[in-house]
């Protein structure tokens, strides 16, 4: 009977479901291999987070920063969708698992790691196409937000995790 390696990794949601990205920054068919098969064949257990973007503005939302969802509203929701799977992290601790980290989605104003998008000037949609202009978001060093709302959960329940940011513009089949 084979044993259990009681090895736990933590994804983003989009590392096993792309169909959760913002319509036209999905850069892979469904999930990232790259990310997702070395797990498997060291035999380390995926636990898959909530999408937090999708859960709060639903499938037809587009780009936005890091200033915009670091809103209160957002916060608890990002709390409130991690409830479950604070739960079963704990759970899986206390049974002695260890986790080799949370691979996070770099450039996400939700699941960046070590860098996020940040840049929101507000104002009308319709001013950025009668200008010409594009909107003018770049990526700054800092953690997005739900990764953030991640960390202290755990941190509150006691999971030290080490968090790995899985850069975008490397995004495999």
């Amino acid at each position: 009977m084979p044993q259990r390696s009681r090895r736990i990794a933590i994804l983003s949601h989009c590392h096993l479901n792309v169909n959760t990205k913002v319509h036209g920054l999905a850069h892979y068919r469904g999930a990232r291999t790259d990310v997702v098969s070395p797990l498997i064949e060291a035999g380390i257990g995926i636990v898959q987070l909530p999408c937090p973007e999708a859960t709060y503005l639903g499938m037809r939302r587009w780009g936005m920063t890091r200033e915009q969802y670091d809103v209160a509203a957002y916060r608890r929701h990002c709390r409130q969708v991690l409830a479950p799977t604070i739960d079963t992290l704990v759970a899986l601790a206390d049974d002695g698992c260890v986790f080799e980290g949370v691979f996070g989605v770099n450039g996400s104003p939700s699941c960046g790691v070590s860098r996020t998008c940040v840049g929101y000037e507000g104002g009308e949609i319709e001013a950025l196409f009668e200008s010409g202009e594009s909107p003018r978001a770049t990526h700054a060093p800092a953690r997005g937000v739900f990764m953030e709302v991640l960390q202290e959960l755990c941190a509150d329940a006691g999971i030290d995790l080490e968090f790995r940011g899985v850069d975008e513009s490397a995004e495999g089949a």
